[in-house]
């Protein structure tokens, strides 16, 4: 199993929108051959004793894929790219980190 924890910085304020075309994808990604998960989270709010940071340009997805194989396929199918195209003004940088369990 491969996880993916993708940081997308956003322009100041266009989190919502970036968030709109995203929810827009994840049925068709959801339904790739090899994904187990994948859904954008956002910084919550929590009082626990130890530093936490609100980004309020910032969108955290996280993904589950069986192999690299299918991950590398999710990167070149027809709707991540139709997706970047239409988010490409809203994203300031993006971060990928490439994981498996230890």
């Amino acid at each position: 199993m491969i996880v993916v924890i993708a940081t997308i910085e956003v322009n100041e304020g266009r989190r919502d929108a970036l968030l709109a075309e995203f929810h827009r994808i994840v049925p068709l990604v959801r339904a790739e051959a090899g994904c187990r998960e994948y859904f954008p989270t956002v910084d919550a709010a929590a009082e626990l004793g130890v530093p936490t940071a609100l980004r309020p340009d910032v969108v955290t997805v996280v993904e589950k894929w069986d192999t690299l194989d299918a991950l590398r396929a999710h990167l070149g199918a027809s709707h991540m790219i139709e997706y970047r195209v239409r988010v490409k003004d809203l994203v300031k940088s993006v971060k990928l980190q490439i994981l498996q369990p230890a």
